[in-house]
């Protein structure tokens, strides 16, 4: 997992060659402009979610994780709290891994909370089980999906 500033992307680039692409087109368009769906930049390989979910309460929020994509996750109008645990330490399985949807559900309760802000992203990796979308009201977010 990785907590950064749009201002620092430069950084993380190097990790997958999509990352350089992504930063440019999320820094060069306004998300809150566009209506809400899928925006395909490379096919499967990355697009980006433009959303506007209901937060959830920590006790609702379902850990998730994915084996074949990145996810990068940029709120746009308000903070998001998100909750983390590491896939090896995650026993409590809701929903055993799909390959079609590239999701599996956990009940377990994460480690620990973080606030992830507007002008913030996070970069969350196949061993990083996170529990997104936690807070009140709704939020205005982009989900990135890059294939591994």
């Amino acid at each position: 997992m990785i907590l950064g500033s749009l201002n620092d992307t430069a950084r993380v680039e190097g990790l997958h060659p999509l990352l350089n692409p992504l930063f440019e087109y999320i820094k060069s368009h306004d998300f809150l402009a566009e209506p809400v769906g899928r925006i395909v930049l490379q096919g499967e390989e990355l697009f980006i979610n433009n959303d506007n979910p209901i937060l959830r309460s920590p006790a609702e929020q379902l850990i998730e994780v994915h084996r074949r994509y990145l996810d990068v996750h940029l709120p746009l109008d308000a903070p998001e709290i998100v909750g983390w645990k590491p896939l090896c330490d995650l026993t409590e399985v809701k929903e055993a891994y799909s390959y079609e949807k590239d999701i599996a559900f956990y009940t377990d309760k994460p480690s620990t909370y973080f606030t992830v802000y507007s002008g913030q992203f996070l970069i969350v990796f196949p061993e990083d089980g996170h529990a997104p979308i936690i807070g009140e009201g709704k939020l205005r977010k982009i989900c990135a999906k890059i294939r591994l």
